[in-house]
């Protein structure tokens, strides 16, 4: 389920670059200290482990299926924990973190009930009173990327991009409605610039598991 589409990005690890940002001003408000265990879903190539390390947390793990970005980001720092994740669970114990990272995460799971399936284990391995962060690219108005929803047989928003990846968008109302079991924190649009250098909207979701830790 959630390595649909590895090879793609086991041939593509050594040359793509990610900028979605992350803004820990938000998230640093809502997690329990530097001690917090954070998560980071589809990892890459470490970027984000290595920014939340910049902060000052040192309790962070990555999982993600593409066995060739994980093997960059071990280049990049031997020291990162990173690990390789196959098949549609996640390899920790329930409410195991503090924190979950989705960035830009959901876009390349295209599928329904497997963004369903992906962030019920999100929710699983948070601790209650934990939270989700997640970010993603929104339906775009962009005329270029609106006729490639249209070319496609697809649901609207879910095309193939030419380099040989099944791409999703979202609006808003699926992806409140894909976090209904959790609280909301925060809420906020703004535009990133994806992989390939192009301007897009998307969305940024602060949630929290209900309870208490």
């Amino acid at each position: 389920m959630f390595d649909s589409q590895r090879p793609y990005w086991d041939r593509v690890a050594a040359e793509k670059t990610f900028s979605h940002p992350i803004d820990l001003s938000v998230l640093c408000r809502h997690l329990p200290g530097e001690d917090a265990a954070i998560l980071d879903v589809g990892c890459g190539y470490g970027r984000t482990l290595l920014e939340l390390r910049a902060a000052g947390f040192h309790h962070c793990v990555g999982v993600d299926t593409s066995a060739e970005m994980l093997a960059r980001a071990r280049r990049t720092d031997p020291t990162l924990d990173v690990r390789h994740v196959r098949g549609d669970r996640l390899p920790f114990l329930g409410a195991s973190f503090d924190a979950v990272f989705l960035l830009a995460v959901l876009t390349c799971v295209p599928d329904d009930e497997d963004q369903r399936a992906l962030v019920a284990e999100a929710f699983r391995v948070l601790r209650p009173g934990g939270v989700l962060f997640l970010s993603d690219l929104l339906i775009q108005e962009d005329p270029r990327v609106r006729a490639r929803y249209r070319a496609d047989t697809h649901p609207f928003g879910v095309f193939d991009h030419p380099e040989g990846v099944r791409l999703r968008h979202h609006t808003r109302d699926w992806l409140h409605a894909l976090l209904g079991e959790f609280e909301r924190v925060a809420c906020g649009e703004f535009t990133v610039s994806t992989m390939n250098r192009n301007p897009a909207a998307a969305i940024r979701l602060l949630v929290r598991r209900p309870g208490r830790g």
